[in-house]
């Protein structure tokens, strides 16, 4: 039961990220979103979740991580509540700022108190396996409920529907979780400002680039802000005697190893995510519905994948899985380039999905599991939170790399398509185009689905970097399947 309410946190918080995506085009015609804009109603979520992830698994370590998950748990519900009644984007956006505040203060005790509950060994794999299953199939759960709720009942509920889920944890957490012993120490206030303030800015450039250009004034500025507020960041962090990210985590190539890892997958997840749902609904015509069951298998085969892993992690160690989630993570996205206007789901869409979702759920338990690690009891808070936040930071700005790839080959293949489409345009097609500057399908398809393909490319390339840090950098000794096993094999891992 204690992992359960764990995994439940976990999961709302996870599926948050991609639940409204079906959702956008109903959010944008009621509250009058333009089309710039309504990319911030995912962006504030992740922005925030991802810059005080570290700070809220400092405030686990430091104030108790029952006290605090159920804290974190409750704000979520409380945004959750006011965005579902959110009149405009204004009050839309603030709501999901805030959702992101109570995830990050949420998911990085959730996984901390794993460690705490379940001894090491074969017993602390298993929760880390469907912890992990978790994390990795959130996404395709959410754009199904995402397709459901908004198909039968309106785009409110896709915020709604955590209320009584989070209501639910915090009257079941009392029962079946202990609360943590507290470290008593004090919070970097600044570590956390600058932190939080540089990954903001950081990624805020990141998405700016995609809709307005590397050479735009504001995105320069961004980049230059966030390398001066990180460099910052380290310097504090380095003077201070109780930091809110021990630097000395990156000493162990392992969890360097890991950290690296999680930013390449991480990108690839968000961008599939993403790009599958716009080529589904665009392209292949699926209704909100239809898109979200499309994806349903996706959390099916994480979930194979990561009980897979963890039940033979102590025979092998998690060094293969590692190597060989993240090839086949990278054939599936070098699989899905392939698609076309011709494309269909059965035939193009659901093999290379299948292959991708494998791979990674073998990664995410070997990942979680390599990350935390022989960390010490007062550090695993911040452990934690350092593998979340750079799985949402990681998102963040790969998504937008992605983005900004797609736009450049979308651009490339509309100045061949616009030529066909004004020699066959009717009268009427070409007074449609010259007001609204959108073509019609079949030129959009063409245009879209090149975008498209751009993006998996990318995205096959950051799952391919982190197939050679897991070959390159993370080793894996005798001792180490000796602790996986439940025994006390000494050195870290």
């Amino acid at each position: 039961m204690a992992l359960f309410v764990l995994a439940s946190c976990q999961l709302m918080v996870v599926l948050d990220i991609t639940i409204v995506n079906i959702a956008l085009p109903h959010i944008q015609s009621a509250l009058d979103f333009s089309i710039t804009s309504l990319s911030w109603v995912v962006s504030a979520y992740t922005l925030t979740f991802g810059g005080l992830l570290l700070l809220g698994g400092r405030a686990g370590d430091i104030l108790g991580r029952r006290r605090v998950f159920i804290f974190g748990v409750l704000l979520f519900a409380l945004a959750s509540l006011l965005g579902g009644f959110a009149q405009n984007s204004g009050q839309l956006l603030g709501a999901r700022a805030l959702q992101g505040v109570g995830g990050a203060i949420a998911s990085p005790t959730a996984l901390a108190l794993i460690s705490t509950t379940f001894r090491e060994g074969p017993e602390r794999n298993r929760a880390f396996g469907v912890f992990a299953a978790v994390s990795a199939g959130g996404g395709a759960i959410g754009l199904l409920a995402g397709g459901v709720l908004v198909e039968w009942l309106n785009w409110r509920w896709v915020l709604f529907v955590n209320v009584p889920i989070g209501l639910l944890i915090v009257l079941a957490t009392p029962r079946f979780i202990r609360e943590s012993e507290r470290h008593p120490g004090r919070f970097d206030i600044a570590g956390a400002l600058t932190s939080t303030a540089g990954m903001v800015l950081l990624v805020y450039g990141f998405i700016r680039a995609s809709q307005d250009g590397w050479r735009d004034a504001l995105t320069l500025a961004s980049f230059a802000g966030a390398v001066v507020l990180l460099a910052v960041f380290i310097l504090i962090e380095r003077r201070s005697r109780q930091p809110i990210t021990p630097l000395h985590m990156f000493a162990d190539r392992n969890r360097a190893g890991t950290y690296g890892i999680m930013l390449c997958l991480a990108a690839a997840i968000f961008g599939m995510f993403f790009f599958l749902t716009l080529f589904v609904q665009n392209v292949l015509g699926f209704s909100p519905l239809q898109a979200g069951l499309a994806f349903l298998p996706v959390s099916a085969v994480i979930a194979l994948g990561a009980g897979l892993a963890s039940r033979f992690l102590p025979v092998y160690g998690p060094k293969p899985f590692m190597v060989g989630g993240a090839i086949l993570a990278a054939a599936g996205l070098a699989w899905l380039t392939l698609t076309d206007v011709h494309s269909t789901y059965a035939g193009s869409v659901l093999g290379p999905m299948l292959v991708f979702s494998l791979g990674m759920g073998m990664e995410f338990v070997s990942l979680t599991l390599m990350a935390l690690s022989n960390v010490p009891a007062p550090e695993t808070g911040a452990a934690s939170g350092l593998l979340n936040a750079t799985q949402q930071v990681g998102g963040s700005l790969g998504l937008s790399i992605l983005a900004t790839m797609s736009g450049t080959a979308s651009a490339n293949e509309a100045k061949e398509q616009i030529p066909d489409f004004l020699r066959q345009a009717t009268p009427a097609e070409r007074v449609r185009y010259d007001q609204t500057g959108q073509l019609p399908k079949p030129w959009s398809d063409e245009i879209l689905t090149a975008g498209v393909s751009a993006a998996f490319i990318m995205a096959a390339i950051f799952t391919a970097v982190a197939a050679l840090i897991a070959l390159l950098v993370i080793q894996v000794r005798p001792s180490d399947l000796e602790r996986l096993k439940g025994g006390a094999g000494p050195g870290p891992m």
